[in-house]
């Protein structure tokens, strides 16, 4: 199944919603470089549409997202009364169609939480009872102004994209491996202070450590030991920032045991020794 991937930030900026009714006979309209997407759900009947090279039969219960920068025509009349919701949103970042063998993750640091959102390009969700109950709601914003209007669009616009993310995680072995990605990253920001090693992840995690490895290079690029490193290394600059404390405490606060070892990875990592690196930022 193709997806839509989106490197955040930053995030979907919401325009508005419609509902559209079509009687038989009726199609949707041909568009060309629209500039913006344009996401339809539809909830009686079918609705015919063709991009590019790609065409779809849109029925209940089915969603359809239409990039920007693409030809967007009708394929054939409704054979029947057609009702659909749509939803015109922008998007300023990076975006591609991909598959899930493509699918990696970003790794977060103190500076940055880079995120790859991933919604199917034509699906139909389990949540659909959830999502037209949404659609609704979005739709009777449209007849109201002011800031609390404004930003409740914008919050059920983001429930919607977290909904249908979320749908879309079956059981299928690409979402198995990344949601022990998940699990392993997790456990390792919360446990980054602790003697860790591959087996201790194991065991923490009940997985073969050989597995715990293979699922976080598959998604984060990176084995859990190199995660760490980074992890705590981008403690110890928030450390190094926001404390007096010396080198060796916040060494040791992150994990380091051996504070020359600390200071080498450290250099490795910012190309700086500790105190440079603070002097420089504390300026």
């Amino acid at each position: 199944m193709s997806k839509i991937l989106f490197e955040l930030p930053p995030l979907p900026y919401y325009i508005t919603i419609g509902r559209n009714e079509y009687i038989k006979g009726e199609q949707h309209p041909n568009r060309r470089n629209l500039g913006i997407f344009d996401w339809i759900f539809v909830v009686k009947g079918t609705l015919y549409i063709g991009e590019d090279e790609s065409q779809w039969e849109v029925g209940p219960g089915q969603s359809l997202l239409l990039l920007p920068d693409r030809y967007h025509y009708s394929t054939a009349p409704c054979d029947e009364e057609m009702v659909f919701y749509w939803i015109h949103f922008v998007y300023e970042g990076k975006f591609s169609s991909y598959r899930d063998a493509d699918y990696s993750m970003m790794i977060r640091h103190a500076w940055a939480n880079p995120y790859k959102l991933r919604v199917p390009q034509y699906t139909a969700p389990r949540q659909f009872a959830r999502i037209e109950r949404l659609l609704e709601q979005m739709l009777a914003y449209t007849e109201t102004t002011g800031s609390s209007a404004y930003w409740r669009e914008q919050q059920h616009f983001m429930d919607l994209i977290h909904l249908l993310e979320e749908d879309d995680t079956g059981d299928s072995t690409t979402n198995a491996v990344m949601r022990l990605a998940e699990r392993t990253e997790a456990y390792l920001r919360t446990n980054y202070q602790k003697e860790l090693s591959n087996e201790t992840l194991a065991e923490a995690l009940h997985f073969h450590p050989n597995y715990v490895v293979r699922c976080m290079k598959e998604i984060y690029q990176c084995t859990p030991m190199e995660y760490l490193m980074r992890y705590r290394l981008e403690q110890a600059k928030l450390l190094l920032l926001k404390t007096e404390w010396s080198v060796a405490h916040v060494a040791e606060y992150v994990g380091f045991n051996y504070v020359p070892y600390f200071s080498s990875c450290f250099k490795r990592h910012t190309t700086m020794s500790p105190l440079a690196w603070r002097k420089l930022h504390a300026k």
